[in-house]
């Protein structure tokens, strides 16, 4: 039986704003699982059909945010390569979060998707989630006729992985998970202005390239096509069934 996950394309969002809807929507599943487990714990036949109305739901959020560079809870601020004040002047936000991973950069006509999904309706293995998520990206990447390849020891999309000092990154990805319920995501380079990535060390990893649909194909892709995409293959890769909210 398929999963419902709740689709919302939030269009373009500050950073702050779209974690805090994040983070609101992780409470109230968290806060469920609360009942649940008080539910469970008293085992009384008229709580019964309360544990069976209560459930947790999925979502997957798109967004595009403003410039902003992110910091992973375990990620170096020297990664960052100009100050506050040059970084500022060039119209670039940044805030240190709890996802995993490193430094970051999102931006416009970059794909940013957030799914909240409860693991333990799924597979309560976070190693296999961010395979399946980069999975997604690599499904999507070929209907453009590119081989996306993951990189040992590294998370997100790449390619050319093999071919030293060609190797180059479409997709990042940082997430965090509490109590099997994930949040954060996957960061997947359309369109996005690349110079951005040239005042930060990406994901803290020297000497790899950054790269985008656009500057692999050679022209401008179709934003809402490659959205598109995305939901169709994490709907095969998921086995989910999507419910748009406006």
């Amino acid at each position: 039986m398929k999963e419902t996950v709740y689709y919302q394309n939030l269009g373009t969002m500050a950073y702050q704003e779209a974690w805090a809807y994040q983070e609101a929507l992780l409470k109230t599943n968290l806060e469920i699982k609360s009942k649940l487990r008080s539910l469970e714990q008293e085992k009384s036949t008229d709580d019964k059909p309360q544990t069976e109305i209560l459930h947790t739901k999925n979502y997957l959020l798109f967004v595009e945010h403003p410039p902003v560079y992110t910091l992973g809870k375990s990620g170096d601020v020297k990664n960052v390569l100009i100050n506050e004040m040059e970084r500022e002047q060039k119209g670039i936000a940044f805030f240190p979060t709890n996802r995993g991973g490193d430094i970051t950069f999102h931006g416009p006509q970059q794909l940013v998707g957030y799914p909240i999904l409860d693991l333990e309706h799924f597979e309560t293995d976070i190693g296999k989630y961010l395979r399946n998520l980069e999975e997604v990206i690599i499904r999507t990447m070929a209907f453009y006729g590119l081989k996306g390849e993951r990189s040992s020891g590294e998370t997100g999309v790449w390619l050319d992985t093999e071919v030293k000092g060609k190797e180059r990154k479409i997709c990042a990805m940082g997430v965090r998970c509490s109590r099997w319920i994930t949040m954060h995501g996957f960061a997947l380079n359309v369109n996005t202005d690349l110079d951005y990535f040239n005042y930060i060390i990406p994901c803290g990893i020297q000497n790899k390239q950054v790269t985008s649909l656009e500057k692999e194909l050679g022209f401008k892709v179709d934003f809402t096509e490659v959205q598109e995409k995305v939901l169709e293959h994490f709907a095969d890769v998921f086995n989910v069934d999507f419910v748009s909210l406006q």
